[in-house]
């Protein structure tokens, strides 16, 4: 493979490009009351062209040194190159065919003594040149030829850090959010209902039909606004050497809000500092897999699921999402029939998105395994976001001010309300109906 000077240009302008690119996108973020704004958007973009750039970047780096080793190869073989930095830092000499002693008697400073006369100190200490003996003290360089650290000539190429795997599907998908400017959040909750709807005659023997009433019960209720939040120390030098080490914090300590935040909508225990989570909610339905037993065929997971959205439709809400743990989901998916044909063929052969029943499914860790939730999250409940999860940085923590280190703090703020507690109904799957 021969150099391409025209290719080295090339890369050389994309490398401009992208790094011209990604200050535009860091000049885009804004730093509003100390807390830094980022569009996600923006940031993706940013990384990606950061990634570009590495390998931009290590493309010329290459072809540059290609071009280096083919300057070099089509010189003339001469003398090694220890042997040329020899004659150049201790000046050309005629090599000298007899011993070390020979050449200490033939030479100069030796000869300055003048038999003795001059005294019995030399005049100038007598030095041995790469050309007084030939090749004498003479040493091409090698790899392992230096000591300490590094031990060893050559380049160092280090990959970027692999972050780890993501979820790509949140149990805020299935809920409405919106906004609060609020510390506490209240509302009612219909606990009862007595419907007495009847049709009503015109008149009753000689008086006008009397209309029935319906009876309503309200329950006053607090959805106080909680907050999530994590950090980690860095040091400054840290991230001013390795960049893209302040990026993989970032995201790391966002996505521990999010994990954290899947876990408290679902279990929270609405105690200290908790949120009410769907599951510590007085007046949610319940459904077991082993009330299946009174079926002709013995029910599935995937016929309890079923069973519990009946519930959730005798509520009069239509269940919009089912939480499910993706072990639980797995055994769904994989259900098969007797002749050994999956139930869910169509959604396994195209991979489509994950539903059962109609009805969206979000299978995650955040719920135990052995249950699963089934509700309308679209009535039954709402999220109301007090403060979005954002990134701050500081150094006033404790003596991190004179130990040059920094903190960076992940944060969010939001409230959860189960107004409709009927329109959601845990499934237990407790043991197989036989």
């Amino acid at each position: 493979m021969s150099f391409d000077a025209s290719r080295l240009r090339e890369l050389q302008g994309a490398l401009r490009e992208k790094m011209e690119t990604n200050k535009e996108i860091a000049d885009s973020f804004k730093m509003e009351d100390g807390v830094l704004h980022i569009d996600q958007d923006r940031k993706s973009a940013f990384d990606g062209n950061m990634r570009d750039i590495k390998e931009i970047k290590g493309l010329i780096d290459s072809m540059e040194e290609m071009k280096t080793v083919q300057e070099w190869g089509t010189t003339t073989p001469e003398e090694s190159v220890a042997a040329e930095a020899a004659a150049a830092g201790l000046g050309a000499a005629t090599p000298h065919s007899g011993t070390l002693g020979q050449a200490f008697v033939d030479s100069p400073e030796f000869k300055a003594l003048n038999g003795g006369r001059a005294g019995v100190n030399m005049t100038a200490p007598f030095t041995v040149k790469s050309g007084n003996l030939g090749s004498y003290n003479v040493k091409d360089v090698y790899s392992a030829l230096p000591t300490g650290t590094p031990a060893a000539f050559g380049t160092v190429e280090r990959d970027p850090i692999v972050t780890r795997a993501q979820r790509s599907v949140r149990v805020r998908d299935l809920f409405p959010a919106r906004r609060t400017n609020a510390a506490v959040v209240e509302y009612f909750r219909v606990s009862g209902f007595t419907n007495n709807a009847s049709v009503v005659p015109e008149r009753v023997s000689s008086a006008f039909g009397a209309k029935p009433q319906s009876a309503f019960t309200f329950v006053g209720e607090q959805a106080p606004v909680r907050t999530l939040a994590h950090w980690e120390a860095a040091h400054r030098n840290v991230l001013a050497d390795e960049p893209q080490l302040r990026s993989i914090i970032d995201n790391e300590l966002l996505y521990g809000l999010r994990l954290h935040e899947d876990h408290q909508i679902i279990n929270g225990a609405g105690t200290g500092e908790d949120l009410t989570g769907i599951l510590n909610t007085t007046g949610i339905q319940t459904y077991s897999w082993s009330a299946g037993a009174t079926a002709p065929v013995a029910d599935t997971k995937a016929d309890a699921i079923r069973r519990a959205a009946t519930l959730s439709f005798l509520a009069y809400y239509e269940p919009t999402g089912i939480i499910v743990h993706p072990n639980d989901w797995e055994d769904i998916e994989l259900t098969k029939n007797s002749q050994g044909t999956y139930l869910l063929a169509v959604s396994v052969a195209t991979g489509a998105e994950a539903r059962v029943w109609r009805i969206p499914v979000v299978d995650t860790p955040a719920v135990a395994e052995g249950t699963a939730i089934v509700g309308s999250f679209g009535q039954g409940a709402q999220l109301y976001d007090r403060e979005e999860a954002s990134i701050r940085i500081s150094e006033q923590h404790s003596d991190f001010f004179v130990r040059n280190a920094i903190v960076v703090l992940a944060e969010q703020r939001l409230a959860l309300a189960v107004k409709r507690p009927e329109s959601f109904v845990k499934v237990t799957f407790d043991a197989a109906p036989s």
